[in-house]
C-alpha cells in the first residue's frame, strides 16, 4: 500500500537535471516536484539489461553464465605440468 506524504526539503540539482526536469514539468502540466517523483519513480522501475552471457545470482551478485566446457582441477594440473616441460 503507498500511502500519499507531502514532504517539504530543499536540494541542489545540477544545471541540465533542473532543465530537463523543468521543461518535464512545463510540458506534463505538473509541478517541478511532482515531475521529479515520477522521474524518479520511472528511473527506479527501469530494470537495466545485463549484457549478454551475464546473470544475477541469487545473493545478487553479476556472474557469467556457464558456457563451453568445464575446466577441472586435473587439466589446470595437465596444463602446467605442460607449461614446465
Amino acid at each position: 500500500m503507498v500511502h500519499n506524504v507531502d514532504m517539504r526539503t530543499s536540494i541542489t540539482l545540477d544545471e541540465d537535471v533542473y532543465e530537463i526536469a523543468s521543461l518535464y514539468a512545463t510540458g506534463r502540466g505538473v509541478t517541478l516536484g511532482a515531475a521529479l517523483g515520477e522521474l524518479v519513480r520511472k528511473g527506479s522501475a527501469a530494470r537495466p539489461s545485463a549484457p549478454a552471457g551475464i546473470k544475477t545470482a541469487r545473493n545478487g551478485l553479476k556472474i557469467f553464465a556457464a558456457r563451453g566446457r568445464k575446466i577441472t582441477p586435473e587439466m589446470v594440473k595437465a596444463a602446467q605440468e605442460d607449461s614446465l616441460v
